[in-house]
């Protein structure tokens, strides 16, 4: 497949996605209508809760338009900055989707543009040659630095007309280009000791992008030998977080001139900001050495470049390439991204609830992960895909034994030692109407005196319902029946709300001697549970007329 700049073209590979973008799009400009290329439609893409995480970078530049199903760019996208001088530069995306959880990689490789110029290193270039330099003789240039690749980096140099030098340019095997002046016709000091020549470095972009340097040539007495290094490229091992001072490498190069010709100083050549603050380089025995904070997460590898110069100017090059390794310094980070709050309490053993990802920025052993959860509570973590984990039911809930459940997770690398981080998640269970009012009592007595006042109280009755609001409240009534062939709404009362038993009349001892009635208690949930008792009188007071004198108590048998 062809990927042109500025244009985003999908490759499919198992439900992954790939697109090709010029680096600088603006702010929301479309890479690709990510949901069209997956086959996903808006509302799977909204009611499955699309989005766009980043894998492995707390930075992300990128997300999805919901409304349009189009992949967004929503930072600036620099590839100087993400990939350096990488021949590829890809940035690693993932479309999360829940319910069920599914997961698409998205890979975004980022392309080149002109937008960076070739610069020198020194603005001013100093030689000083001597008169009797043989015509032919070379002198290494400074390297014009651009931060572009491919074409778009340094394709050529140039040189101001002269009579004396000219400039030859030569391609290493890497695709680096250097120049060297070239001697091609003698210098007489007495009759000019010095000459400026303005040396021009040009890329292939278009438009094309130049830096110049200007030569300034001391014309002398002799210095025909230039420093060597010792070794072309050093490589070397550094641990992250090394201590300041610590020595990474002696780079040496010498010199066959004798005295002031011979003597040789060491300088960094192009050290970008971020490297300048974490090596120093002693100018005098070429020992680098490290004064900054080294992060294996930040950068895996180190390129430097070291110049050496003799006195009268002749300079040679040696690359140190500084190969950073892990420390296990970083915990693992852990990431609610979905959770189910409240639960219901009838949910069945095995239910998801939540989603957990856990992210570790070390690498190989450093970074893998193990996740656990505490042990009491009827929950667990099942893992899914990639770094991701499902927090699931075990166990049948009942809010009223355990309300409300605070969970540890705990996420432990296998770094030596290793490291280690917890997240607290809070769960409450939602009450479902389970539980059926409750008499305090199996049944209850009604205390009853002959010629009572209507209204009087008789007795009271108590049922009790653990389930929480409206499905733990009680209201009684009366379930329909007769006494002595009338309705018994016709002789007691209930209270609804407190369930209190009332008398509607006065009861004659002659014509009414003991009664039963169903009192119910019927809670407020949906559907409704209820629960009947029995009340019935246990006595009555008979008065004997006409002495007016009280008889003993009788109590129906």
């Amino acid at each position: 497949m062809t990927e042109t700049l500025g244009v985003t073209v999908p490759h499919f590979a198992y439900g992954d996605v790939s697109y090709s973008v010029a680096e600088e799009m603006k702010r929301g400009s479309v890479i690709g209508n990510i949901g069209k290329d997956l086959g996903l439609g808006i509302t799977t893409l909204s009611s499955r809760k699309a989005r766009i995480d980043t894998d492995g970078n707390d930075k992300r530049y990128c997300d999805i338009n919901l409304s349009t199903g189009d992949l967004i760019v929503t930072d600036r996208i620099d590839r100087e900055g993400l990939c350096g001088k990488k021949a590829t530069c890809v940035l690693k995306e993932e479309l999360v989707l829940e319910n069920p959880l599914e997961l698409h990689r998205v890979s975004i490789h980022v392309q080149d543009i002109n937008d960076n110029a070739p610069q020198f290193s020194e603005d001013l270039i100093s030689f000083e040659i001597r008169e009797s330099a043989v015509k032919g003789a070379k002198f290494a240039l400074t390297e014009a630095h651009d931060a572009d690749i491919g074409t778009n980096t340094v394709q050529r140099y140039s040189l101001q007309n002269n009579e004396h030098f000219t400039i030859n340019v030569a391609t290493e095997g890497g695709g680096r280009k250097h120049s060297e002046l070239v001697l091609v016709k003698e210098l007489d000091r007495e009759q000019e000791k010095e000459l400026k020549l303005l040396l021009s470095a040009v890329d292939g972009g278009s438009p094309q992008r130049s830096g110049t340097a200007t030569i300034h040539v001391t014309v002398l007495d002799a210095n025909d030998n230039a420093p060597v290094f010792s070794q072309a490229v050093y490589k070397v091992s550094l641990p992250e977080n090394s201590p300041v001072d610590t020595v990474v490498v002696t780079v040496s190069a010498t010199d066959a001139d004798e005295g002031p010709n011979g003597d040789i100083t060491y300088n960094f050549d192009h050290l970008s900001e971020d490297h300048v603050s974490l090596f120093s380089l002693d100018h005098k025995t070429g020992e680098i050495r490290v004064v900054g904070s080294v992060d294996y997460e930040t950068e895996t590898s180190i390129e430097l470049r070291v110049r050496a110069k003799d006195g009268p100017g002749l300079t040679s090059y040696s690359t140190v390439i500084i190969d950073i390794t892990d420390v296990n310094d970083n915990p693992p980070v852990i990431s609610l991204k979905s959770l189910t709050n409240p639960i219901p309490e009838n949910v069945s053993p095995g239910t998801e609830v939540g989603i957990i990802n856990v992210q570790d920025r070390d690498s190989e052993s450093n970074r893998q992960v193990r996740c656990s959860i505490q042990q009491g509570a009827p929950f667990k973590l099942v893992p899914s895909i990639k770094n991701y984990y499902s927090l699931v039911t075990t166990g049948q809930l009942d809010r009223e034994l355990v309300s409300d459940y605070n969970i540890t997770i705990t996420a432990t690398d296998e770094g030596s030692p290793p490291l280690s981080s917890s997240k607290t998640v809070q769960l409450s269970v939602a009450d479902i109407n389970d539980n059926p009012p409750v008499f305090e009592e199996q049944s209850y007595s009604a205390y009853v005196s002959e010629n009572n006042k209507p209204g009087s109280t008789l007795c009271s009755v108590t049922a009790r319902d653990p389930d929480w609001r409206q499905n733990g409240t009680v209201i009684y009534s009366l379930l329909p029946g007769e006494v002595n062939g009338a309705p018994v709404s016709s002789y007691v009362s209930v209270n609804g709300d407190t369930g209190v038993i009332h008398a509607v009349r006065s009861f004659d001892y002659e014509q009414f001697r003991s009664f039963k009635v169903q009192v119910m208690a019927r809670d407020n949930g949906s559907p409704p549970l209820s629960s009947n008792v029995t009340v019935s009188s246990v006595c009555s007071y008979r008065i004997w007329s006409p002495k007016l004198h009280t008889e003993p108590l009788w109590c129906p048998k």
